[in-house]
């Protein structure tokens, strides 16, 4: 059952990848319109491009940073689970985070309305606890 509870984070880890390749994809070019990385001032950050280059472009960005955040919990808590003998509840739970943390990438990234997204983060903030609270139960 350990591989199976680390599969769903292996597919998050690639997922990320996946937005770290759009995003580029889609940001390169909007800086070669603007005259290209040499352009950019000394120490700049992507936070400096808001409000320069299009919302829809930055919206990639933004996702990916997101990606960074929350899921390093989730990460720790699948190896926490696998190390400690995950449950099928568990594999599940797991797959049903890393399928809505897709699904918010995939709205904020071409849609972006704010209820929806929220609605996305909240659902998958809530099996996120779920499976801390479980991993806790292993643990003790």
């Amino acid at each position: 059952m350990q591989n199976h509870m680390l599969a769903p984070a292996v597919v998050l880890v690639l997922w990320t990848l996946v937005m770290l390749s759009w995003l580029a994809m889609t940001r390169l070019p909007a800086l070669g319109q603007m005259g290209g990385l040499a352009q950019a001032k000394p120490g700049g950050r992507g936070q400096d491009l808001e409000g320069v280059i299009s919302d829809q472009i930055n919206w990639k960005s933004h996702n990916y940073t997101h990606l960074l955040e929350q899921p390093t919990l989730f990460y720790a808590i699948s190896v926490i689970l696998a190390i400690t003998s995950a449950t099928q509840t568990d594999v599940w739970l797991a797959w049903g985070y890393v399928g809505l943390r897709i699904a918010h990438s995939l709205w904020q990234a071409l849609i972006n309305t704010v209820p929806v997204r929220f609605s996305l983060f909240v659902i998958a903030t809530v099996l996120l606890v779920v499976l801390a609270v479980r991993a806790l139960g292993q643990t003790l």
